[in-house]
């Protein structure tokens, strides 16, 4: 059982969305880590379930890829207050930023087949509804893979289910995230996504989240030129929309539209362009989220590097 670290996991107190994987080599299940969920054996099926009946206060699902829930412990799960009060305290004690919460990356919202695009549409929904228990924050997701329909297709198709869930009376910012282009993905240029942007009715609610790995894979190349990468997702999106980064490094080249991240500094794009990535004035303020394939120890390292590189730019 392989689950994705972070809003598969999903601390929004509704569900766990598990990522089954039945390849043995680590690479070939690293390649399938942000697709939809495999489909698994009865068996396996059972294992994972009785794994997660040890886990206490929280509701899962598991379902294949055409969208089928397999199996599920859903209750309506409410939200307690004295759980919102709790975390408001700390979040305030620990002087918390803002928080990006993560769409489920099974969520599709222009695939061709309608019962995805329901799904995609009811967990969206359900999720901003949820997420006005900590306001202000921001809810980011991946704009869906149009699987053969045509580019132009899959925007109108992201634009109307936006349309559909987005309220005059909510207080969470959506990020579309900047794509690399592997398969039929949308996003991959900032066009696409000022696309996506235009066609909504209510997108003072929107902004960006640009994900380092997913642009340099895209054809952005953020090492030699990332003034000239910002000035023109200034030109085409415009920088006040841009709300988080994701730090990535990445396994491939430039213009690979793989999505391969890598820690950061032992990948192509490396640690000297990445802290320019942080430290970039244009940057200033928004929140940046370590998405490498790491561990809790890997991460600390990290992080402790890369502050440490932003004092020594800042002196």
């Amino acid at each position: 059982i392989r689950r994705q670290r972070q809003m598969c996991i999903r601390d929004r107190l509704k569900y766990l969305y598990v990522q089954v994987s039945l390849w043995e080599k680590e690479e070939t299940c690293r390649m399938h880590e942000k697709g939809c969920l495999q489909m698994i054996s009865n068996q396996v099926l059972q294992n994972t379930l009785e794994g997660l009946k040890e886990i206490s206060r929280i509701e899962f699902c598991i379902i294949d890829t055409e969208g089928k829930v397999l199996a599920s412990t859903f209750s309506d799960f409410s939200v307690q207050a004295q759980d919102v009060q709790a975390f408001g305290q700390l979040a305030e004690e620990n002087h918390f930023g803002k928080l990006v919460a993560h769409a489920p990356y099974t969520m599709n919202a222009c695939a061709a087949k309608e019962n995805l695009r329901d799904f995609a549409r009811e967990i969206m929904a359900d999720d901003l509804k949820r997420m006005e228990y900590t306001p202000g924050n921001y809810y980011n997701f991946h704009p869906g893979s149009h699987v053969g329909q045509g580019t132009e297709t899959g925007i109108a198709k992201i634009a109307e289910i936006l349309n559909d869930v987005l309220t005059e009376e909510q207080s969470t910012t959506v990020l579309l995230e900047t794509m690399s282009g592997k398969g039929s993905e949308v996003g991959a240029t900032f066009q696409e996504l000022r696309d996506i942007i235009d066609r909504v009715e209510k997108n003072n609610k929107l902004g960006v989240c640009l994900d380092t790995c997913h642009v340099w894979d895209g054809g952005y190349d953020i090492v030699h030129d990332l003034d000239g990468v910002l000035d023109e997702f200034d030109r085409v999106i415009g920088l006040s929309r841009l709300k988080a980064v994701h730090l990535n490094d990445s396994i491939n080249g430039l213009g690979s539209h793989k999505d391969r991240h890598a820690k950061i500094g032992e990948g192509q794009i490396g640690l000297d362009a990445l802290v320019n990535v942080v430290c970039h004035p244009a940057l200033e303020g928004i929140p940046f989220i370590l998405e490498t394939p790491n561990d809790d120890e890997g991460w600390k390292r990290e992080i402790a590097l890369l502050r440490e590189r932003y004092s020594m730019k800042g002196d």
